[in-house]
């Protein structure tokens, strides 16, 4: 019969994986969020003459 090696095997490697990844991505989910998203005010539209010309033809 084989010994087993004192170190991690590769399969306790892939449990860890399994779970640390969801951990990691539920940690970062649940973290309080430092920055406020800006207010947008107006429109998202530069006003240029490409704009301009695409308006005028779809007639908005």
């Amino acid at each position: 019969m084989e010994e087993r090696k004192a170190g991690a095997s590769r399969r306790d490697f892939l449990k860890l994986a399994g779970t640390g990844a969801p951990a990691a991505v539920a940690a970062a989910a649940l973290a309080p969020v430092s920055a406020e998203a800006e207010e947008a005010t107006g429109s998202m539209l530069r006003e240029t003459e490409h704009v301009r010309k695409y308006l005028e033809s779809a007639r908005f």
